[in-house]
């Protein structure tokens, strides 16, 4: 009888002491700064775990998202632990048709039944994650805009917005490329702040009205280099509309729009001239992942910690597995410390699923920085690029999603850049990067050191200048 009264009480205690470990995490405060993607994701996850979370937007609502489609891999929403939308709001994206800048050689993508991606509206997508983000029992505020971290000490304790400061024990930034809160940080928190001109590409998208019925051969049609300018457009014809869209590392205007859609039109009469919805001017960044993510009290989510797939500047998959990744880091921290320590396992799972093949992937577009039209028409019409390496989606993680290859495939490409001396010197002077990116981005440290990881840092960051 005593022994088991001695049981007794040690459950007791062990009850009592977990409990208050729970309600300790669940009386935790969370601000989600912006309404990426990403942050919403994440803001539902600890919000359905109990925690109060409180989401800003510089935006009114009902305003989100951008006027035209999207693609993504509907299997990041059952990561995130989103339902998949209702079955008229998505479809299924056709495969794309690469042409060369002369458009003379197209290799047409084949992408396997299990990696099939959706098309959504942009608004639709948003409108799924706030609805469920609330359901879970987020708090959302529109119109309130942020202006910086708020810091006491060394950490993060809230934000700074045009309708005052909030405070909490954790900031999740989710203000994307041009964060104020990332921005904003001190100088001595080793955090990227700024974004490299060749690190963003500028899009501008539209959607047309269709001037010809005729039918087109390839309807989704991506044009790498057009007109001998360093970037990438699409023409995608719809049975009412035709979809343009114009991205470069550089700044463009609407006049300069019309006159690339004139010199489109000559083969792709389809293209007509009135703009039905879009018209905008977009920057989305196309680099590798930041280099430090987190803080005390302070974790960077979606564009906010440049989680696109470098190539293709695509970024919704990656940031809804990211909540993921951080909201179990969050509520595996049972005291609620929200440090450097404790978030450093949300980086490293980042890294050891995405990062670490997303790294090489922008160390290749500094080589894509260095091709000519010239270079990558050849490529196309020498079969060093052919449609085995087309596979590509807006969810490829890394380079071995994009180049599959086989002995005698390996010896045809070479024997093809061995015939263009001045092509397979820049690729050969890539190596070196694009191989130090892939090691170092593996080798991110086990746990938090100070030391350990400003070393990583510096290394890591050397392989992309």
């Amino acid at each position: 009888m005593a022994l088991n009264g001695f049981c007794s009480h040690v459950l007791c205690f062990v009850r009592y002491f977990f409990d208050v470990e729970v309600n300790a995490l669940e009386k935790k405060k969370i601000i989600v700064a912006g309404m990426g993607h990403g942050g919403l994701a994440a803001a539902a996850l600890l919000a359905q775990a109990g925690m109060d979370v409180q989401v800003f937007e510089q935006k009114g609502e009902g305003t989100l998202g951008y006027d035209w489609t999207d693609i993504f891999d509907p299997k990041a929403l059952g990561v995130a632990g989103i339902p998949m939308p209702p079955k008229g709001q998505y479809s299924y994206k056709e495969n794309m048709t690469f042409y060369s800048p002369s458009m003379r050689v197209g290799l047409r993508q084949h992408v396997p039944a299990g990696q099939r991606e959706i098309k959504m509206e942009r608004r639709d997508i948003y409108e799924l994650l706030l609805r469920h983000a609330a359901a879970c029992g987020a708090h959302l505020h529109y119109e309130h805009k942020a202006l910086a971290p708020i810091l006491s000490g060394s950490r993060v304790v809230g934000i700074a917005t045009d309708k005052g400061d909030f405070y909490a024990d954790l900031v999740i930034d989710a203000c994307g490329m041009d964060s104020p809160v990332r921005g904003n940080l001190p100088k001595f928190i080793p955090i990227e702040k700024t974004v490299a001109r060749e690190d963003y590409i500028t899009i501008y998208r539209a959607f047309f009205d269709r001037a010809s019925a005729e039918p087109v051969q390839d309807p989704f049609q991506v044009i790498l280099f057009a007109d001998h300018i360093c970037g990438i457009s699409w023409i995608a014809t719809e049975e009412n509309h035709t979809d343009l869209l114009i991205g470069r590392f550089e700044d463009f205007d609407m006049a300069e729009v019309e006159r690339f859609a004139d010199f489109l039109r000559r083969d792709h009469p389809q293209l007509g001239r009135t703009i039905q919805r879009g018209g905008q001017f977009v920057r989305i960044p196309v680099r590798q992942p930041l280099s430090l993510m987190v803080w005390d009290g302070y974790a960077a989510i979606g564009d906010s910690a440049f989680m696109t797939v470098p190539l293709i500047g695509s970024g919704i998959a990656n940031s809804l597995r990211a909540a993921r990744y951080l909201a179990d880091t969050v509520l595996a921290d049972t005291a609620g410390r929200f440090d450097c320590q404790t978030l450093w396992s949300y980086e490293r799972r980042y890294f050891h699923e995405l990062g670490r093949g997303l790294a090489p992937l922008a160390a290749a577009k500094k080589l894509l920085l260095k091709m000519d039209s010239a270079d990558i028409d050849y490529f196309f019409e020498s079969g060093i690029l052919n449609e085995d390496n087309i596979t590509m989606t807006a969810d490829f993680h890394s380079l071995f999603d994009l180049i599959h290859l086989s002995l005698p495939d390996l010896k045809k490409k070479g024997k093809g850049l061995c015939r263009n001396p001045a092509a397979a010197g820049k690729i050969l002077s890539a190596v070196p990067k694009i191989s130090a990116a892939m090691a170092i981005s593996a080798a991110l440290p086990a746990t938090w050191n100070e030391r350990t990881v400003s070393c990583w840092i510096k290394r890591y960051e050397a392989c992309f200048r």
